[in-house]
């Protein structure tokens, strides 16, 4: 047997008890598959899996041996109608990462759109909500804003030619309070919704400039403004004014309130986020960053709602 000095340290006791402790609390699903510790242990759970060490390889190989039974369980069973997700933790992923350009930040987040459209492809949920800026976020100092809004606008121009949204019949369009945007971004918006006005396939919903708050206000107001042109009376109005009547001036009246919302990078709060529709929402919290988000990641959170027992205060 060889002596402890010898040993490489990724194998030292001190190192495989940590190992262990990680895998104990984060990486459940790998043991579920009946993968031996040994493997585990071998593969040093904690490190990073795109490396190119052995063990790197082998714990590739076991999180894509997870996926695909993850995949196939979540696929068994009825997916969510409309998934909202909250992009957080843009900055924090880059502060990890050494990035320190905002507008390379937000580039990095904006890049992930594509892949988490194709998961949600694969499972066929017809509708999709992305929270990618808020009001708040533009109170934000100027060079995030201008990062978070390049992104956005880049994005946005990328998916009114983009091939695969084409293919897909993906319908692009936006919620928010779109007038607070610069001209560019408007524009940008404005060429993906044309594009894709037609499509019948997923319905992609972008929100951007948005706050919950805000869009109840504006549906309230545009109900008054509708029953004012109407020339009724005060009394009238006021019975008028229903949850179903507010509903449909909201800035996607045509959607379904949304089966499950998912946050990224550990925050549990929704921050106003689709305050009306979610009354009756699931929600998932998920430690990763928004630009580190992963495939199992997403997985996990339908396979919990699915495995979730929906009374809808009944």
């Amino acid at each position: 047997m060889a002596p402890l000095a010898d040993v490489p340290r990724k194998f030292h006791p001190a190192r495989l008890i940590q190992s262990v402790a990680f895998t104990a609390r984060r990486e459940r699903g790998l043991r579920s598959l009946g993968v031996p510790r040994a493997w585990l242990l071998a593969a040093d759970i904690t490190s990073n899996p795109s490396n190119a060490s052995p063990g790197g390889r082998l714990l590739r190989l076991l999180y894509r041996i997870y996926e695909r039974r993850l995949f196939h369980q979540v696929r068994s069973l009825p997916v969510p109608n409309h998934i909202g997700i909250i992009l957080d933790g843009n900055r924090r992923h880059g502060e990890r990462q050494g990035i320190r350009d905002p507008h390379e930040i937000y580039a990095v987040g904006a890049r992930k759109l594509d892949t988490v459209l194709d998961w949600c492809a694969e499972l066929a949920i017809p509708a999709v909500t992305l929270w990618v800026c808020s009001t708040d976020n533009l109170e934000r100092p100027a060079d995030q804003v201008s990062g978070i809004l390049a992104a956005i606008e880049d994005k946005l121009r990328g998916l009114a030619r983009d091939p695969q949204i084409h293919q897909r019949r993906v319908r692009v369009r936006a919620i928010g309070k779109l007038e607070l945007l610069p001209s560019s971004v408007v524009a940008a918006i404005r060429s993906a919704r044309e594009a894709t006005v037609n499509y019948d396939g997923m319905i992609l919903t972008i929100a951007v400039a948005y706050g919950g708050r805000e869009e109840i206000v504006d549906a309230v107001r545009a109900l008054l403004m509708d029953l004012t042109h109407r020339q009724m009376t005060l009394s009238d109005t006021i019975s008028e004014i229903t949850t179903s009547a507010i509903g449909r001036h909201l800035y996607m009246p045509d959607a379904p309130d949304p089966d499950l919302i998912i946050r990224t990078s550990g925050e549990i709060r929704l921050s106003g986020f689709l305050l009306w529709q979610s009354a009756h929402s699931e929600f998932y919290f998920c430690d990763v960053p928004w630009p580190a988000f992963r495939k199992i990641d997403f997985l996990r959170a339908v396979r919990d709602y699915q495995h979730r027992r929906r009374r809808f205060g009944k």
